[in-house]
């Protein structure tokens, strides 16, 4: 999956630490959405309009294991309850960088559930 162009920005800030706001437990969220707008590589944020929420990471999480950086939240049952058309990873819980976004759906989420994101990113060189 291809990166944002700010994720890619992001990246190279943080290879010299120039102070980067880093995607660990404290700051990470995976954020939902119901836009089935296509990717684009300059998108700074979800595309949907109202229908939208980000949350924070579950305990342990985000892990690494080599190039592979693994995502997960929990969305409660009063929570993101419309149609899952879009998600992306966030180093912030309103603004900050959106690493990468993937129009797909994923279900409609009611509040007759809880469900569970995971978001596995594999990072590697090459084309």
């Amino acid at each position: 999956m291809p990166l944002t162009n700010a994720g890619r920005d992001y990246l190279a800030q943080a290879a010299i630490n120039d102070s980067p706001t880093f995607f660990d437990n404290a700051n990470a969220r995976i954020a939902v959405g119901d836009s089935n707008a296509a990717f684009a590589v300059g998108q700074i944020d979800l595309q949907a309009v109202a229908n939208k929420i980000r949350k924070g990471m579950e305990a342990s999480y985000p892990q690494r294991a080599a190039n592979v950086l693994t995502f997960r939240s929990v969305y409660a049952d009063s929570e993101a309850n419309f149609v899952w058309n879009e998600w992306g990873v966030f180093n912030d819980a309103a603004a900050g960088v959106m690493l990468n976004r993937k129009v797909e759906n994923l279900g409609t989420k009611t509040s007759a559930a809880v469900w569970q994101l995971t978001v596995t990113l594999t990072v590697t060189i090459g084309s």
